[in-house]
């Protein structure tokens, strides 16, 4: 690593040969960033369906000051996110922070962020995101990477025609990782203790690689924060979501090729048609997600654990108390709450799995108490995340330590509008990004003080554990035991951290051992 100086003089510029050339970040004596680094080459033209291929090479030193463009994707007023940057195609870049007295070589543990947003949405630039805080405690290397989106992600094209592979989102993650692999030790990082975290589609990400041969020797350990675990598709079902998207788009099944060539603008119109499409026509489903292809993704990832098949690295998961308040509150169709989308969503599963034993509605009744949508909140937020969390994080316990969490605080905005610990609000806490500018209304009414302290007690546990292995807290904050079938000790995160035994004990008794999910 060289140093040059802006002209200005007033902060040093950082240039770090990488294996596809020299890029120059920023160092601003607490924190150094590399950001917008090329990890792959355009996905366009042929490459638009096709697995992540190297950059071109460069010689001359490559501005890495500003992030990239984010990967193309459709917006959707209901969800506000601040992206952090312009669309484009040369998104398959990646984000690295650094405290400023690490040096090359240092072997530091590294967190690899993936992002979430239903497997269509966001991007590693959103200010939520910036690695600045996490990394300057000096501990850890920080990298946030982009990775393919919604159709141009998600959409199993191989059924239909040839030159189309499958799971590219996935595949972007995994041809990051091997970037990190390569060459993070130039900056700091150790290649050999990596950290794969992400949380909602993210999580998913992260969960169904645990599962992938794939991606063995690319991470040592993962953190899964909302993960949609079983929210794995087969072939068939992709097929169906393809033929959709190419009837949506205006192509003919004999045309399929042609849609390398399709203007972006038309293939962000069909991916949100689809997209919203399907989990009405088929509640609990999402159009866009991992599918099991017999490459990548061999299997589903409870199965895979349960057989005792998923990557032998340890693992945090959890989710929040109310999950599906934010998909209330944003009158999404994606979790099935009402009792109409509640019940088409068993009849589907039981049509597709006869096999499968259902929880009765004398048990859902004795679980989920309450009138108007409250039942179905809860129906919805465990068949989406807390079980199949609580199933994997069983099964995968027979292969390494696994620590599994709830998160319930919320701060007394988010009790008023009814929101609670609803999804993604962990996010600012581990982050410690906590506040999102003058209009973020989260603590309008009170709780940063408990919210500073909670992000300081969240962010030691997640420093520790890709530092030691093991999720420690603050001097004074509980042990966080690992999940085991005799006492399934689970964290409960809020204004303080307790520790519970079998927290879920009455949902596993209304849910029961099978695996409860959409092939």
């Amino acid at each position: 690593m060289t140093a040059e100086t802006d002209a200005s003089g007033l902060r040093d510029q950082p240039v770090v040969d990488t294996c596809h050339g020299p890029v120059r970040g920023v160092d601003d004596g607490i924190v150094k960033a590399w950001k917008g680094i090329r990890y792959a080459a355009p996905p366009t033209g042929e490459l638009r369906w096709r697995a992540p291929q190297a950059p071109d090479r460069w010689t001359e030193v490559a501005d890495a000051t500003t992030v990239g463009p984010v990967c193309p994707q459709p917006t959707d007023p209901r969800i506000p996110i601040d992206l952090g940057a312009p669309q484009g195609d040369d998104c398959l870049t990646l984000n690295v922070w650094t405290s400023s007295d690490t040096d090359p070589g240092a072997g530091k543990p590294v967190m690899v962020w993936v992002h979430g947003g239903a497997y269509i949405l966001g991007s590693s630039a959103q200010p939520l995101y910036h690695g600045r805080v996490l990394a300057a405690s000096g501990d850890v290397v920080i990298v946030t990477l982009n990775y393919r989106l919604g159709a141009l992600g998600f959409l199993d094209l191989s059924t239909l025609g040839t030159g189309f592979d499958t799971n590219l989102g996935l595949r972007d993650v995994l041809f990051a990782l091997q970037w990190v692999r390569d060459n993070i030790a130039a900056l700091g990082g150790d290649p050999g203790r990596v950290t794969l975290f992400g949380e909602s589609a993210g999580a998913g990400v992260v969960t169904t690689l645990l599962a992938s041969p794939a991606a063995r020797g690319l991470f040592s350990t993962a953190i899964a924060q909302s993960s949609p675990v079983t929210s794995v598709y087969d072939a068939s079902r992709s097929r169906v979501v393809a033929e959709s998207f190419i009837e949506a788009i205006g192509i003919g099944r004999d045309d399929v090729d042609a849609l390398v060539n399709a203007p972006i603008a038309a293939v962000l119109t069909a991916s949100k048609r689809v997209f919203d499409e399907v989990p009405i026509r088929s509640p609990g489903t999402l159009a866009f997600a991992p599918i099991v292809d017999g490459d990548v993704v061999p299997d589903y990832p409870v199965a895979a654990a349960r057989a005792g098949r998923t990557l032998p690295v340890p693992l945090i998961i959890g989710s929040n108390e109310h999950e599906a308040a934010l998909f209330r509150w944003m009158k999404s169709p994606l979790m099935p709450i009402t009792p109409e989308a509640i019940k088409a969503m068993f009849a589907g599963i039981a049509a597709e799995q006869p096999d499968v034993q259902l929880p009765t509605e004398a048990q859902l009744g004795a679980t989920y108490r309450g009138r108007g949508k409250t039942p179905g909140m809860g129906v919805a937020r465990d068949i989406g995340f807390r079980m199949p969390s609580v199933w994997l994080a069983e099964a995968h316990a027979a292969v390494a330590p696994v620590y599994l969490y709830r998160f319930d605080f919320a701060t007394p905005m988010l009790r008023m509008l009814r929101l609670g610990g609803a999804h993604a609000t962990e996010l600012p806490y581990v982050w410690g990004n906590l506040v999102a500018g003058p209009k973020d209304p989260t603590f309008k009414l009170g709780g940063l003080k408990a919210g500073t302290a909670l992000s300081r007690r969240m962010r030691a546990r997640w420093r520790n554990f890709a530092v030691h292995g093991e999720p420690d807290g603050l001097p004074g904050d509980p042990r966080w035991r690992p999940y085991r079938r005799d006492d399934r000790a689970t964290l409960v995160i809020d204004r303080q951290d307790t520790m519970v035994d079998d927290l879920d004990g009455p949902l596993r008794a209304a849910w029961g051992e099978d695996v409860l999910s959409f092939r």
